[in-house]
């Protein structure tokens, strides 16, 4: 339920004036972890092209533009700077498909709820996971995730953060999801001895314990693989009947409300 202290760096990574910063001085695009090619199974298997999709944490990748091309009618990005929306506003001015707005992830109210059909998240979980009062802000995002997904709609997180890390914080009685893992290698990636070759994805979900952990005998081939947990809401909003025998979620939930209010 911490930071991710040993996947940080001195950065925070979850302020704005840090992502202003860098967008200011790094031109060009950039795709955390994968690019769409090798997403592209997951998400077609999860994700209809007619879907109404959200891409929380845009920054100034090209999956957008990669999913629009692959025949995805509507997707709105979101992202706390400023420099990389108004950037990627000039950029995408003619492409009616996608729009983009500034706004922080843990405070979405401008969109009502039940808003999306999906909501992508590629390394912006992380980056919350690396910034301060960690929990407190993966409560916040999550929630907002939560309530903007329509009843049968989709969380695709792609991520570094195996079932240990990630896992308490999206298997809550709260958000009601029902929750796929799959595991990718890193782009590039080939064992050593064998000659390249493109790595077939693998479409059927990893079994995992009754605690939402990676089986005693599972070995990736990559150690250092992506994780893809596919968080499919499976019930209307479970606020009002939630009870949890967890205190610490008790307290982040109510102070994340309450921020909310403020």
């Amino acid at each position: 339920m911490l930071r991710d202290v040993s996947s940080c760096n001195t950065y925070n990574y979850g302020d704005a004036l840090y992502w202003d910063t860098r967008y200011v001085q790094e031109a060009g695009s950039f795709d955390w972890y994968q690019r769409y090619s090798a997403l592209r199974p997951y998400v077609r298997h999860c994700v209809s092209t007619s879907s109404r999709v959200l891409m929380v944490g845009c920054g100034n990748a090209v999956m957008s533009e990669d999913m629009v091309k692959d025949g995805y009618e509507e997707i709105v990005n979101v992202d706390i700077s400023t420099v990389a929306i108004d950037m990627m506003k000039r950029k995408y001015e003619n492409v009616p498909q996608m729009k983009y707005l500034q706004m922080d992830v843990r405070d979405m109210s401008f969109f009502p709820d039940e808003s999306f059909d999906a909501v992508i998240d590629k390394g912006t979980l992380d980056s919350l996971m690396c910034g301060t009062n960690a929990p407190m802000c993966a409560v916040q995002m999550l929630g907002e995730v939560s309530r903007l997904l329509k009843n049968g709609g989709v969380y695709m997180l792609i991520t570094y953060g195996d079932p240990r890390a990630r896992m308490p914080h999206l298997n809550r009685a709260v958000f009601n999801w029902k929750i796929e893992l799959y595991v990718i290698p890193r782009p590039g990636f080939q064992k050593p001895g064998d000659p390249p070759s493109n790595v077939k994805p693998c479409l059927e979900p990893i079994p995992l314990t009754e605690k939402g952990l990676l089986p005693v005998d599972y070995t990736m081939e990559d150690p250092d693989s992506h994780f893809i947990y596919i968080c499919t809401k499976v019930d209307e909003s479970v606020e009002l009947s939630y009870k949890s025998t967890d205190p610490l979620t008790d307290d982040l939930r109510l102070e994340s409300l309450s921020l909310r209010k403020d």
